[in-house]
This record gives C-alpha cells, structure tokens and sequence, in this order.
C-alpha cells in the first residue's frame, strides 16, 4: 500500500496515495474523504488515487454560488486542475456519482473513464416526493443537531447485512466531519437530480455497479444509467446494501482495476 496523504490546496481538501494515472473518489452525501480507506489501500499501487473532501464538506471551502450540479461538476474540473491532472478517471458513490454524471457530460475530453457505484439518474425515480424527503432529512438539522450526533443512526439504516464493524466505524466517521451548512446545501441541491438528459453525452467507458440490497438507490436505478449511457455495462453485486464500496471494497476495486487497465492499455 502506497503512502496516504491529507492535502489541500485552492479551496479544495483532499486525500491521496499512489502514483500514476489519476483516479479521483467522489463520496455520497453522507461522506467525506475518509468513505474510501479501501480503495486508497487498493488502488494505489497503479495509481493516482485522490478522494476529496465535497465543497462545503470536511476541510474544503464551499462553493461561491449556489450548489447545483452543474457548480459541483465545474467544482471536479477545478480540483483536478488544483492536482495538475489534464486527464482524470472519475469514480462517484450515491450523490458523488451523480456528480460524476455530470462531470462526464460536461468534460468528454478530460474523463477517462467513469465508475458509478449505488447511484440514479433522478431523484424520485420511484416516486419519492421530494418535499417530504428533504423535510425528513432536514429535521435533525432544524432542530439543531450536527451531522456527527445521527451519523450512526443514518449510515445503520442504508448498509447491508454484510459491513463489519471497522468499515462501518470508518463510515460514521467519514459523516461526522460533515457540517451542518453542508450537508443541508447538499439536501437542497440533491432533490434537483436528473440526468437523463445528459447521459448520451457521456462517452467514455462506465461502469455501473450497485448493491442487490440497496434500497435507496435500487438496481432498477442503476439500469435507467445503464440504458442512456452507450457502450456502458452493469453489475449487481450480491449480498451488498447502499454503501457499495466498503461494504464489497473487493468487488470494487476488481471492477475498476480491470476498467482503468483497460482504458490505460487502450491509450
């Protein structure tokens, strides 16, 4: 395992090990830079492997507008200037791979290649309503309470069967550097999510993986991608809830291993 480093740089704070082509982690909207001690371990040996802190999360800055989307994915281009990579492979989990979505969309000749894990093409695919999810998920904060006091309680109800305790802890702690500001800019922008617009846009070689437990992005979310990104394939990984890569950080890291191998050998 290659050295792991906390850095930060133009607003942006981050995590990283490795050398080589350049992968960057994108978490959820329950994380930070700590969601992905897995691949930091797993994936550094070939590479470049940087986990951020989201804008507004942990150490980084938030933004200077409004946080959307389309700000979050400009966001991705900035940190990978901020790193000094001109070519990136991009890997999101849960909201980090909407943002991913989007990224991809707007960057064809800067990404890669791109990994999607336990992600949707829209908020409410299945008919959420998105006043009463963002009210239900705003209520600790309203009430005054700090992501750090419902970590465990949020991150217990979305994992599968299968987390250990170790990658469980590692989780809640990711959460609990997130502050209250930031996660309620990130609750405010997430009902906005729908991509399928952009998906033909996206050109590089993806991969989607979801959990065959996950209930809050189920693995019909996953096919919706699959079917509006051309060339895309898809895995459902068994046994495995909503937090995909430490839950089957093995199933993980195989898939992107052989995705970047692949897209690299291709160059």
């Amino acid at each position: 395992m290659s050295p792991v480093t906390d850095a930060s740089a133009g607003g942006f704070a981050w995590r990283e090990a490795g050398h080589g082509p350049a992968l960057l982690l994108l978490h959820g909207l329950g994380g930070s830079r700590l969601a992905w001690e897995d691949q930091l371990a797993g994936l550094s040996a070939q590479h470049r492997v940087a986990a951020w802190d989201l804008p507004g999360y942990g150490d980084s800055d938030p933004l200077d507008e409004p946080t959307t989307f389309a700000a979050l994915a400009a966001a991705v281009g900035r940190w990978a200037d901020t790193l000094g990579e001109e070519h990136v492979h991009l890997c999101g989990i849960s909201m980090g791979g909407m943002i991913a979505q989007y990224a991809a969309a707007a960057m064809p000749h800067r990404v890669r290649s791109l990994t999607l894990l336990s992600t949707s093409p829209k908020f409410g695919l299945d008919g959420t309503d998105p006043d009463e999810w963002r009210a239900r998920r705003l209520a600790p904060l309203d009430a005054g309470r700090q992501p750090s006091e419902f970590a465990e309680d949020v991150l217990s109800s979305i994992a599968g069967p299968a987390l250990g305790a170790e990658a469980f802890a590692q989780q809640v702690a990711a959460m609990r550097r997130i502050s209250a500001e930031g996660l309620r800019r990130s609750v405010e922008c997430l009902v906005h999510h729908d991509s399928r617009a952009i998906l033909g846009q996206i050109v590089c070689p993806t991969v989607i993986l979801v959990g065959e437990l996950d209930q809050e992005t189920p693995p019909a979310y996953s096919e919706a991608i699959h079917h509006g990104i051309a060339g895309s394939s898809m895995h459902i990984v068994p046994g495995a809830g909503h937090l995909l890569s430490a839950e089957a950080p093995d199933a993980v890291n195989a898939t992107i291993l052989a995705l970047l191998a692949t897209v690299e050998g291709a160059r």
